[in-house]
C-alpha cells in the first residue's frame, strides 16, 4: 500500500474489498490467464471502472497509488489494486468494493469476453 493510502486508511477498514462474485470471477480469470492486477484511471466512460489486466501489463508510475494487495481464496498471489493519484484524491475517504455485473464494458479488461464487467461500489470510511 502506498504512503498516501496508508495515511488515509484506518487500520481496521480495508481500502478495497471484493464481493464474492468478483472473487469468483478473479479465480476463473487467474486460471485462464495467469497473475492479475487492477487499475482504475478515473478517465471517462469505462476509464472510471476498475480494469483487470495481466500482472504487469499496465504500467504504473508516480501518477498511480497502490491501494491494496487483494487476497483471493484459491489464488496463490495477491491481486494489486492501483488507482490514478488524481482519482484517489476524490475517493480517499471511501471503502472501494469491487463487484461484477452483467453487461460488457467497452474497455480492455480481461472479463469483457465473459459478458460481465467489474464496477466499484463504495461506502464512506467508518460507514
Amino acid at each position: 500500500m502506498s504512503d498516501d493510502a496508508r495515511d488515509d486508511a484506518r487500520d481496521d477498514v480495508p481500502r478495497v474489498e471484493l464481493t464474492p462474485a468478483a472473487a469468483e470471477l478473479l479465480r476463473r480469470l487467474r486460471e485462464d490467464h495467469g497473475p492479475l492486477m487492477f487499475h482504475q484511471s478515473g478517465g471517462c466512460c469505462d476509464g472510471s471502472a476498475p480494469m483487470c489486466y495481466l500482472a504487469g501489463e499496465f504500467r504504473t508510475g508516480a501518477a498511480d497509488v497502490l491501494l491494496a494487495e487483494l487476497a483471493v481464496d484459491g489464488v496463490a498471489e495477491t491481486v494489486p489494486f492501483w488507482m490514478s493519484r488524481s482519482q484517489y484524491e476524490g475517493w480517499s475517504h471511501t471503502r472501494l468494493i469491487v463487484d461484477v455485473v452483467e453487461g460488457r464494458g467497452s474497455g480492455f479488461s480481461l472479463e469483457a469476453p465473459e459478458g460481465v464487467r467489474f464496477l466499484i461500489r463504495s461506502r464512506l470510511v467508518g460507514a
